[in-house]
């Protein structure tokens, strides 16, 4: 990709493509950095109302339907408008084809999230690469020495969890901890109707969700390795901040528990562990799905007709777009790290907090979406700049921290520290992220 000259393929144009469509149109304003992008869906009426936000903007927009699952469509497209870079926005099971093809047509990538299936289901912890094939980002990062002799830069799991979460641990490493010795990734969320009505809603792509939650967990340890437990299982109560108060949260299947010993493990990195906050409801619901069969990708006959249990389930749930100004509350995903700083030990909880009422005023999304989105967007930007840009496969935690850090303060998206309760809080003042933001060099935008 030609810094300044960056032709953009997004693939998907869901809750989380839709958004950062419009943020890409925002950030492209006032720079020469994006010259065009081309949004592909299957559904080719809303690729081509994608284009509609770019109207009066310097950047060229277009519109194409798209079967992403076909190879040949995805390289005609590439060809036809000269990509130099592949965004990933598409459902979860399609991110390995993406990702080859982008290989193979020699333009820079990036997505937010990988692709693992169970081979099959467990009642008990057991060693986490029997239970995966491949496992989780095996497939990318297996992959880092093609992509090096390519010259392409690859960077996966750029949203917010994975993604911004990311961020916060290398900041964390490099600058609040002497040694870094645990990571906890925590999702704590308060979003619920305004008028207290008791209702199922899915804050993500319900795909993902059923996915994310009924897969066996994964957890890493320096001295055991990975390893996978049953559902729902590591229930902790945290105490979120920013009024979010208690919750309970749950380890569920997640990749930062790979890449961040992946590139962190230097910093002297010991435990990591991804939970999120379930209500009983959905964890009941989810339950009940799976008791059923209806997670199933096996097709089925029912009267004539080839379908997967799971598209029904996905057809009739609501989807992150049926969460509407009806809504309120915030997102809370951060980070819970733990080492030793000027020889003491210190705690903290680093983090990134969403509105649902500003998400919906800024873009007609939901909170988690928004946070995905914009988390995502700024490494588009920062990859698209040359700041983030090296050969080969890397996650997050590989660049430096601060340029995107300076880039959330830019777009207003928050970034905040708890002290916890520590030596280091009973002895030492608390260091604001923005001081060390504001002594660090200034990235050249």
């Amino acid at each position: 990709m030609r810094t300044g000259n960056v032709r953009l393929l997004l693939v998907g144009c869901g809750c989380v493509g839709e958004v950062v469509g419009k943020f890409l149109e925002e950030r492209s304003r006032d720079s020469n950095w994006l010259e065009s992008i081309v949004f592909a869906d299957y559904d080719y009426e809303k690729a081509k109302e994608m284009t509609e936000f770019y109207k009066g903007s310097k950047v060229k927009a277009y519109g194409e339907g798209l079967d992403a699952s076909n190879k040949d469509q995805l390289r005609g497209i590439i060809k036809k408008y000269d990509c130099d870079c592949l965004f990933d926005a598409s459902p979860p099971f399609l991110a390995e084809t993406l990702f080859d093809v982008a290989h193979e047509m020699n333009v820079d990538f990036l997505n937010m999230g990988t692709w693992s299936l169970p081979k099959f289901d467990i009642k008990e912890s057991m060693e986490a690469k029997k239970v995966y094939d491949p496992f989780m980002t095996d497939h990318n990062f297996n992959a880092h020495d093609k992509w090096m002799k390519n010259g392409k830069t690859a960077i996966i799991c750029v949203g917010i969890d994975p993604g911004v979460v990311n961020v916060f641990a290398k900041f964390a490493a490099q600058h609040l901890f002497d040694e870094l010795h645990e990571l906890h990734v925590k999702d704590g969320c308060n979003i619920s109707k305004k008028n207290n009505e008791d209702d199922l809603a899915f804050g993500f792509n319900v795909w993902t969700i059923l996915d994310e939650c009924l897969n066996p967990s994964v957890v890493w340890d320096k001295d055991t390795g990975y390893t996978a437990y049953p559902p729902f299982s590591g229930e902790e109560l945290f105490n979120f901040p920013e009024g979010i108060g208690y919750q309970k949260i749950y380890q569920i299947e997640h990749e930062e528990v790979v890449c961040m010993p992946k590139f962190l493990k230097e910093y002297g990195l010991r435990k990591c562990t991804y939970k999120i906050a379930l209500d009983d409801g959905l964890i009941d619901a989810l339950k009940m799905i799976d008791k059923l069969g209806m997670r199933s990708l096996k097709e089925i006959n029912y009267k004539n007709q080839m379908i997967k249990p799971r598209d029904v389930v996905a057809a009739v749930l609501p989807q992150p777009d049926k969460i509407d100004d009806s809504y309120e509350g915030k997102m809370c995903v951060g980070v819970h790290c733990k080492g030793i700083k000027d020889g003491l030990k210190r705690e903290i909880f680093i983090y990134q907090p969403y509105e649902q009422e500003e998400a919906f005023e800024r873009f007609n999304s939901q909170a988690v979406v928004a946070q995905t989105a914009i988390g995502a967007t700024i490494a588009i930007e920062l990859l698209g700049r040359g700041i983030w840009k090296k050969p080969g496969v890397y996650s997050p935690e590989a660049f430096d921290p601060i340029p995107y850090m300076k880039l959330m303060n830019e777009v207003n998206f928050r970034h905040s520290i708890v002290e916890m309760n520590s030596e280091y809080m009973k002895n030492k003042k608390s260091v604001e992220i923005n001081e060390i933001l504001q002594k660090a060099a200034q990235p050249a935008f």
